[in-house]
């Protein structure tokens, strides 16, 4: 339960920096952020393995490329559904989801060894 607060914690501040790193993306507060997250997890969680299940044939012929579509995609899904959270447009979704994801990679290593089981 305390690496999955961890882990929201982070992502809200990974999500924060890439507002401030990347115009592109706003989002205005920590509040706003952590509810980001939730929602970028939840999508993550919930929609974006069915629409790589549904997109398998493209993501094949595209040797994998298609995997950055729908993150941007899912990026720009949690943004039109939150107020506090914009993205200017579908490039700055695809701009802004691959520092988020190579940001939620580092986190996730972190923590996988901070919380690792001896």
């Amino acid at each position: 339960m305390l690496k999955l607060i961890a882990k929201w914690l982070l992502s809200a501040s990974a999500l924060l920096f890439v507002a401030y790193v990347y115009s592109g993306v706003q989002v205005p507060s920590f509040g706003a952020a952590m509810l980001a997250a939730l929602v970028l997890g939840l999508l993550n969680t919930i929609v974006r393995p069915v629409l790589v299940v549904l997109t398998l044939p493209v993501t094949v012929l595209t040797l994998g490329l298609f995997l950055f579509v729908i993150n941007a995609v899912m990026f720009w899904a949690a943004a039109a559904l939150l107020d506090g959270f914009a993205v200017r447009n579908f490039l700055a979704a695809l701009v802004g989801s691959l520092i988020y994801t190579a940001l939620s990679v580092v986190i996730e290593s972190a923590l996988e060894r901070l919380f690792a089981k001896k």
